[in-house]
């Protein structure tokens, strides 16, 4: 059984599992559950990555931006409140894996790769 596609795009997993990890945990009362949002979802996305022959450098920049702006998120909860923080660093989140892993030509329908 093949649990990954190369051909889906994992922007859409990284920008919207910080929002359903942090909609789980508010349901919940329980911010643990969350977190298991967050890893599934980057553990998808790596194996994703690595089916695609994305090189190991660019992952782990992903999964460290992943983790920055989960921090971040955090830190300008204050300012903007928590659902703002949370819509603005899942956008950054997946324009960042839109433009490393997902981008493909236009007329080839290649990856392309930053």
């Amino acid at each position: 059984m093949q649990i990954t596609d190369p051909g889906i795009p994992t922007w859409p997993v990284t920008g919207l599992s910080l929002v359903v990890g942090f909609a789980v945990a508010e349901l919940t009362g329980v911010r643990a559950i969350g977190g298991v949002v967050l890893v599934v979802a980057m553990l998808w996305c790596g194996v994703t990555w690595l089916s695609r022959q994305v090189p190991g450098p660019r992952i782990a920049a992903m999964v460290v931006l992943y983790l920055v702006l989960f921090a971040l998120s955090h830190v300008i909860a204050d300012p903007l409140g928590t659902w703002p923080s949370v819509a603005l660093v899942a956008a950054v989140m997946a324009a960042a894996t839109y433009a490393v892993a997902d981008r493909t030509h236009p007329r080839t329908g290649e990856r392309v790769t930053v």
